[in-house]
């Protein structure tokens, strides 16, 4: 750690001057003008790309075969990288936008309530031997036994763990209720043939809460209350959903439904009722319906990717722990349970899946992991002159706009062309490119402006940009 700092400041990460652009030698940690924030650029970007499909097989094996758009895309542009199959290095692009991710959950979950907590990965066997799960879970629990023979997996998710935590404080009131305690944490699954990249994988992250109620119709209120915010936060993501009723599955309850975004590479099959608001797994319908069960017209069929899943449990965990609460007689009761999940690295693959092209990343808006990238000129062109004003440009808008500070990244690869930095921040996905090309040797200078989402290119002054930069909206 010693070497990370110097007379007690850490080192910037990624950072420049207009020095290191005009071709002049910086000192090492050469600081811009006092005040300024330090320019973020695209050179020192960890960032390994265009991984062969032969070495994602040798990394991966079989299971690494290159079978969806976000995996290959992902790969390609250097978000992920194969450690073992099932498992990825994220890499800084796919953190930053992970980051962002997770505060719009926090957002959304404490909102209606939610605590964050942080409970261990590592779960005693006797926890999930009193559910039973144990052996119901089979192989797909990762096990492990410590030096003195006890037994562990590492959990997958954390219905016993949470509530024999809130069954440890014997003293909770009704007052208390409803408990929302939430956390985004690393799970594990001993999956069988991991495929998909991060949408099927071994070690993910995921946002799992679990609600404690006073009686059954306040955990529906509860549960009710939890869709809601999931909505909210995939209609602010911008990604079209289904919520469909599905089976409770190995974690058991009266009442569950999925998020599901329906796209061809999807696993699950969804029954859709286009006269109704009817929408189900396959999975929890018989076998030969073909029929709405609400309104009997003809079910149609799609596929999508599983990103939210939602269960009623009643007292299912409380009744075995004994997760009690007392009442405003200080009579104890049994608290009614729900659990909720968020497949936090498969949003993040699945959002690249539906929106992006063959060729391009696209992202959410709020997720993107950098919200601007500025190119200037090609060293040694004449349109070279304008390099200064780009620099400039990146200064203005770091100190007018704040919103935009941290999130803007400037190409300093100025051995490249113009074209071909704009080939790469179209792949990159950022959501506004601004270029310093021909037109910004004119007087007023005129910048050109890629807004990547909506597919359009505009040419506008240092004014205009900053203008139009005011309205992007961050997390």
């Amino acid at each position: 750690m010693e070497g990370l700092l110097m007379r007690g400041r850490a080192l910037p990460v990624l950072a420049t001057c207009s020095c290191q652009l005009s071709g002049a030698v910086p000192r090492r940690f050469h600081h811009c003008a006092p005040g300024r924030a330090q320019r973020l650029v695209l050179s020192r970007v960890f960032q390994p790309q265009n991984l062969r499909e032969d070495q994602v097989l040798s990394l991966e094996g079989k299971s690494g075969d290159l079978t969806c758009k976000s995996q290959q895309l992902m790969l390609q542009v250097g978000l992920i990288h194969p450690a073992s199959p099932g498992c990825y290095h994220l890499l800084p692009y796919a953190v930053r936008a992970m980051e962002k991710l997770v505060r719009v959950i926090d957002q959304e979950m404490q909102a209606i309530g939610g605590q964050k907590v942080n409970m261990p990965s590592l779960s005693p066997a006797e926890l999930w031997r009193a559910t039973d799960r144990w052996d119901l879970m089979g192989k797909e629990l990762l096990r492990l036994r410590d030096r003195h023979g006890k037994d562990y997996c590492l959990g997958p998710t954390h219905e016993e763990a949470i509530t024999a935590l809130v069954a440890s404080q014997k003293k909770l009131s009704y007052k208390q209720l409803p408990l929302l305690l939430y956390q985004v944490t690393r799970k594990f699954r001993d999956e069988p043939r991991p495929r998909f990249g991060l949408l099927r994988g071994r070690e993910f992250y995921m946002k799992d809460m679990y609600t404690f109620d006073s009686s059954p119709e306040a955990a529906r209120q509860t549960y009710g209350l939890v869709c809601d915010a999931y909505c909210s936060l995939l209609d602010r993501l911008g990604l079209p959903f289904i919520k469909v009723q599905a089976h409770v599955g190995s974690v058991g309850g009266t009442m569950s439904h999925e998020f599901q975004l329906p796209v061809d590479v999807g696993e699950d099959r969804l029954a859709i009722c286009p006269s109704c608001s009817f929408s189900a797994n396959v999975e929890t319908l018989d076998v030969s319906q073909t029929n709405c069960p609400a309104c009997r017209g003809p079910l149609t069929e799609t596929k999508g990717i599983e990103v939210g899943h939602t269960f009623y449990l009643g007292t299912k965990y409380s009744s075995v722990f004994n997760a009690q609460f007392t009442d405003v007689h200080c009579k104890p009761h049994l608290a009614e349970m729900g659990c909720y999940g968020l497949g936090v690295t498969r949003i993040l693959a699945a959002a690249i899946e539906v929106l992006s092209t063959e060729d391009c990343v696209r992202w959410p808006c709020l997720l993107a992991p950098y919200q601007v990238c500025l190119i200037p000129p090609k060293k040694g062109s004449k349109e070279a002159a304008a390099t200064g004003l780009t620099e400039q440009l990146y200064d203005h808008v770091t100190e007018v706009v704040p919103q935009l500070r941290g999130e803007m990244l400037l190409d300093d690869r100025a051995h490249l062309t113009i074209g071909n930095r704009l080939k790469d921040a179209k792949k990159f996905g950022y959501p506004y490119v601004v270029i310093a090309g021909k037109r910004a040797l004119e007087d007023p200078a005129h910048f050109e402006v890629w807004h990547q989402n909506a597919g359009e290119v505009i040419f506008l002054t240092q004014e205009g940009v900053v203008e139009l930069l005011t309205q992007v909206q961050t997390v």
